[in-house]
């Protein structure tokens, strides 16, 4: 499912955030990894994304996703570049909130596997219900209407404004009005 909605929307965050996570949990380290680096890129250089407006009730953080990347680093043994992924996180992270970044240091230094971060259970995609509603089919041109002319041997076809204009020819005839 993460693949198809990559596919469909290849700069979307929290789904390569997401699927790294999926990726960690299924032992597939090399694709975590990749995908941490995906998110972070597509963070474009900003602290966070807020995916409220989305219908997600989620911000993604780009120290999260530092984190995260320091733990798919830590699974693969690279504990150097875990240790210099949460240096950077450090400096992502708002001032004054650190704490779990200097324990997480310290767990690298000590060689212990991080747990990564992820978006809460039970968050899903909800789209707004007015962003649903236009989703359905509208019918803006209405049900097709046969209109026959009260004019004999009328054979335009076209838009009535249209028509060439001759003298008495829109003159109805006696019977046409019975």
């Amino acid at each position: 499912a993460f693949d198809k909605t990559l596919a469909k929307d290849n700069s979307l965050a929290v789904g390569f955030f997401q699927r790294g996570f999926v990726h960690l949990q299924l032992e597939m380290y090399e694709e975590a990894l990749s995908d941490y680096h995906m998110a972070f890129s597509h963070l474009r250089k900003n602290p966070f994304i807020d995916y409220k407006q989305l219908g997600l009730r989620h911000i993604l953080y780009a120290w999260e996703v530092l984190y995260s990347t320091a733990a798919a680093q830590c699974r693969l043994q690279r504990w150097q570049e875990a240790r210099v992924t949460l240096d950077k996180a450090v400096v992502w992270r708002p001032e004054g909130r650190t704490a779990i970044l200097d324990l997480a240091l310290q767990r690298v230094q000590d060689r212990l596997f991080l747990e990564p971060m992820q978006v809460p259970l039970g968050e899903f995609f909800r789209p707004r219900k007015k962003e649903v509603e236009q989703l359905d089919s509208k019918d803006f041109l209405g049900k097709p209407k046969v209109i026959s002319s009260i004019i004999p041997n009328d054979e335009y076809i076209g838009f009535e404004p249209l028509r060439p204009q001759k003298q008495g020819f829109y003159e109805p005839s006696v019977d046409a009005l019975r």
